[in-house]
C-alpha cells in the first residue's frame, strides 16, 4: 500500500511540473524555428520518459527505500521550482508567460540524474546527466528559458538529490520539518558535519 501512495506522488509531482501556467505575457509570443520546436517538444519527452523509466525500474526492483527516496526528492525539486516560479515571476525569452525562473525543467531532470548516480552509481548516473544537460541546453535553445533559469533548476535537482538520497542523509544525520512563524512558513534543516 505504501508503493501505491509513493507512486501517485510520483505522478502528481512531475505532472504538476509540466501543468500549463495561465500567466500570460502582454507583448507578442517569439516565433520559433522548427528547430527550436522540435528541441522543445524533446526536452518534453524527455523530462516525462526519464522519471517514468526511473520509477518503473525502482517498483521492477521492489526497492520502497530507493521509491521513498526519490519521491521526497521529487517532492522537494517540485515544489521549490514552482515556490520560486510563482514569487520571482521572470518573463520567458519567447515571452509566452512569466515563470521562466528557475527551469522546472532542468531541475526534474538533474534531480533524477543525481538520483540515480548516487542510489544506483556512474552506470546509470553517467547516461541520467547526458539526458539532463540535453533538457537544460534544449530549454534555452528553444528560447523557454535563459541560462541562468537552467543553471538554478539543475542546482536545485541536485541538491534534492544529495539531500534525500543516502548516503548523504544517513552519513550526515540530515533531519529536515516544517517551521510555523507569525509572519509565514519556512523550513528547519539541520546535519553534521
Amino acid at each position: 500500500m505504501d508503493a501505491l501512495k509513493v507512486f501517485v506522488v510520483f505522478l502528481v509531482v512531475f505532472v504538476g511540473i509540466l501543468s500549463p501556467v495561465p500567466v500570460r505575457s502582454e507583448q507578442p509570443q517569439f516565433q520559433r524555428t522548427p528547430s527550436q520546436k522540435g528541441i522543445g517538444v524533446s526536452t518534453d519527452v524527455a523530462v516525462i520518459a526519464l522519471p517514468v523509466a526511473t520509477l518503473a525500474g525502482l517498483i521492477i526492483e521492489k526497492d520502497w527505500v530507493g521509491l521513498k527516496q526519490g519521491a521526497l526528492t521529487a517532492a522537494t525539486t517540485v515544489g521549490a521550482s514552482l515556490i520560486l516560479k510563482y514569487a520571482i515571476k521572470e518573463e520567458r525569452p519567447d515571452k509566452s508567460n512569466f515563470h521562466s525562473f528557475p527551469s522546472g525543467h532542468t531541475s526534474v531532470a538533474f534531480a533524477n540524474a543525481m538520483f540515480l548516480q548516487r542510489r544506483f552509481g556512474w552506470k546509470l548516473g553517467v547516461p541520467a546527466y547526458v539526458v539532463a544537460t540535453y533538457v537544460g541546453w534544449g530549454r534555452v535553445f528553444a528560447k523557454k528559458h535563459h541560462w541562468w533559469d537552467v543553471v538554478v533548476g539543475a542546482a536545485i535537482g541536485a541538491g534534492s538529490a544529495i539531500i534525500y538520497t543516502r548516503p548523504f542523509a544517513t552519513r550526515h544525520e540530515l533531519s529536515i520539518s516544517p517551521t510555523a512563524m507569525a509572519d509565514g512558513v519556512g523550513v528547519n534543516a539541520s546535519f553534521s558535519f
